[in-house]
């Protein structure tokens, strides 16, 4: 019987131990939550506890069912009732399909209501998810409508220098209805406003903090470091990743020939997952942003908005979650700019590269958490709690060359702090060195990404650290590279 494959009353299923005529909507509800959601099963006949208690009269109520539910839901969903007996008891059991012409409403007792499941109930749905409903049964999605805005008004130099640099290509003006950027009458769609440099859609942001331990309650500082972005979507992508750059670290080990990176996360899944979140993310949810929080042991990206196709991600397999794209227009622009792929394979694309890394323990598997209001992702530290090669390294010879690397690396670091400049000027040189260490090789596009400054910027910071005699240039990397030098040799 069907039933053994249900554990308990959940998203996709409720019991019931009787048919309740008098009081119709303790199920209808549930009803117009299936059928505004994934779909779902109602047991008729079963208890709580799975017990099958049968039906007095399984006929009668199988043809008030069908009444009520033509009666009282609107529109009609689509439905399979099928008798069962087991035990020489009868059940009815009720299928109710995802519906295509959303919202279905509960319309009796005065009242016009649409239903949603969370979890083992049915709730009324808030405004932001009845118009997601009615989008879904107009067979339109968010990024398409159009808006007040004119085309004209606006600039997309973010826009052209990534399709640039992706096809190598000018991108042409008729690109913008190819894009879907801009409909007939010359107004931006709701894409084009997110995509437009100056974003005219105000709750489009990103809201980015280090704090200062493992938890929002920070001590003596609370937030280490914190910045707020509006914009392109172009621009809340390369700001976000520049700020999760600037606060981590990147440890290294040598090998006979060369050295082992090991960053404390790894970069790839820190930019699909932030892709993700701006992409997939509900603009419908007004009030809410983007967030990038960095503990000392974790990182997690919050995005407004649950699974497009109301699972919980939690429940599904990473590894064969299929595609449903609740903003399709952007996810094909930002396919066309290379920042992500049609295919939907960005959830193992994170996995991936978290497994591929050096450091990798089972312990710091990415973590995926989904409800009906919001997505997370969290991505640990994978050199928290990881004993350096000081602490760890028992050998004579190996300690020796520590200590003379961090003599070094404190040389260099005092010698920062002694730079003739502004103390703005110098944090952006800790930051450099933070992130290269006295190893590493630069050059003024590194130093732009890691300092969030212009390529003018980094170049003057580049002709500073030359002149306190800090950097030295290399040969065999390319015209204008760098490292840090030892100011005691």
């Amino acid at each position: 019987m069907k039933i053994e494959r249900w554990i308990a009353e959940a998203t996709e299923c409720d019991f019931k131990v009787a048919l309740e005529t008098r009081r119709p909507k303790s199920w209808l509800k549930s009803i117009s939550a299936f059928a505004n959601g994934i779909g779902g099963t109602l047991f008729f006949g079963v208890d709580n506890g799975r017990n099958i208690i049968g039906l007095a009269d399984a006929q009668a109520d199988a043809e008030a069912i069908s009444r009520l539910i033509k009666e009282r839901i609107t529109p009609f969903p689509n439905f399979i009732l099928t008798p069962e007996r087991e035990f020489g008891r009868d059940v009815l059991i009720l299928t109710v399909s995802a519906g295509r012409t959303t919202p279905y409403y509960y319309k009796a007792d005065g009242v016009m209501e649409a239903y949603i499941r969370i979890g083992n109930e049915s709730v009324i749905a808030p405004d932001y998810v009845l118009n997601q409903l009615v989008l879904k049964g107009m067979n339109r999605t968010y990024d398409a409508l159009p808006t007040e805005y004119s085309f004209k008004d606006y600039a997309f130099s973010k826009l052209r220098e990534r399709y640039k640099v992706w096809t190598g290509n000018s991108m042409e003006d008729k690109l913008f209805d190819s894009f879907e950027i801009r409909d007939e009458q010359g107004k931006l769609t709701n894409a084009g406003a997110l995509i437009a440099d100056d974003s005219p859609i105000r709750h489009s942001r990103l809201f980015c903090t280090r704090w200062n331990g493992l938890d929002k309650s920070g001590g003596m500082v609370d937030a280490l470091d914190s910045a707020e972005y509006s914009g392109s979507l172009i621009i809340l992508l390369n700001e976000g990743v520049s700020f999760v750059k600037r606060n981590m670290k990147t440890r290294w080990k040598k090998t006979a020939d060369s050295r082992i990176e090991m960053p404390d996360y790894c970069e790839r899944s820190v930019f699909e997952a932030l892709v993700n979140a701006l992409i997939h993310r509900d603009y419908l949810i007004l009030g809410s942003e983007v967030h990038i929080d960095i503990y000392d042991d974790r990182l997690t990206i919050h995005s407004p908005g649950g699974m497009a196709d109301g699972t919980r991600i939690q429940e599904r397999d990473i590894e064969n979650v299929s595609s449903t794209r609740r903003n399709p227009i952007l996810a094909d622009i930002f396919g066309r700019l290379g920042y992500m792929e049609r295919q939907g394979s960005g959830f193992k694309k994170i996995t991936d590269a978290y497994h591929a890394a050096h450091n990798f323990r089972a312990e710091l598997e990415p973590v995926f958490y989904s409800d009906v209001a919001s997505f997370q992702v969290t991505l640990y530290n994978l050199n928290y709690g990881v004993k350096t090669g000081a602490e760890a390294t028992t050998s004579k010879h190996a300690a020796i060359e520590v200590a003379i690397e961090v003599a070094i690396e404190v040389a260099i670091e005092v010698a920062i702090e002694k730079l003739p400049a502004s103390p703005y000027t110098i944090q952006k040189a800790k930051a450099v060195f933070a992130k290269m260490g006295p190893d590493g090789i630069f050059g003024r596009s590194d130093i732009a990404a890691i300092t969030n400054n212009s390529v003018t910027a980094a170049g003057k910071l580049i002709t500073k650290l030359k002149k306190a005699g800090l950097i030295e240039a290399v040969d065999g990397y390319g015209k204008g590279k760098y490292t840090f030098k030892n100011p005691n040799r």
